[in-house]
């Protein structure tokens, strides 16, 4: 698996950007050149956990854009099964980040479920320069913390030092 340190693979993927018939489209990491960005993978869709996050995802991009982040969704399933899930799901008709059909991808940053083939539920935030500066992993039953992962960002976008639990706005780790 990718970590920290190591080059966001260079992808093309088809994306679900909407519901309609113009709603897929293709994306590539030019489309979030020189920005933050956060990956998040899920297992698949029609499922029970996943549109727990998606949505949280959703109800925080505020947050994500007030750091100048962009939010991906994506999993093994294709863009047009992201899009059949989201016109079938209230909660998800509305998604205001794309979902990519990460076929290709996920295998690229080794977060394939080793029997099944569907991607971990797993989390990438990225710097402007393409570059891993966090990841989380966590088995499929378990949905992730979206206001954790804002906490690591504001703490990596910090360039500070930032001890055990830090939260926007306490004091860092002062050396010497």
């Amino acid at each position: 698996m990718l970590t920290v340190g190591d080059a966001f693979p260079q992808f093309s993927c088809q994306a679900c950007v909407g519901t309609e018939k113009d709603g897929i489209k293709l994306l590539t990491n030019a489309d979030y050149a020189g920005k933050w960005v956060v990956y998040f993978f899920y297992p698949k869709d029609f499922t029970f956990v996943c549109p727990t996050e998606l949505a949280e995802f959703n109800k925080q991009l505020k947050a994500f854009a007030d750091r100048d982040t962009s939010v991906v969704g994506g999993s093994t399933d294709n863009e047009w099964s992201h899009m059949m899930w989201r016109r079938s799901h209230a909660d998800l008709k509305n998604l205001g980040y794309p979902l990519i059909a990460a076929q290709k991808l996920a295998p690229e940053l080794g977060i394939l479920e080793k029997t099944e083939g569907y991607c971990l539920r797993a989390t990438f935030i990225v710097d402007p320069h393409g570059v891993i500066q966090w990841v989380d992993v966590n088995q499929g039953r378990v949905g992730r913390n979206v206001a954790e992962v804002i906490r690591v960002l504001d703490a990596l976008q910090s360039d500070e030092l930032c001890p055990c639990n830090w939260k926007k706005g306490d004091p860092y780790v002062k050396v010497g």
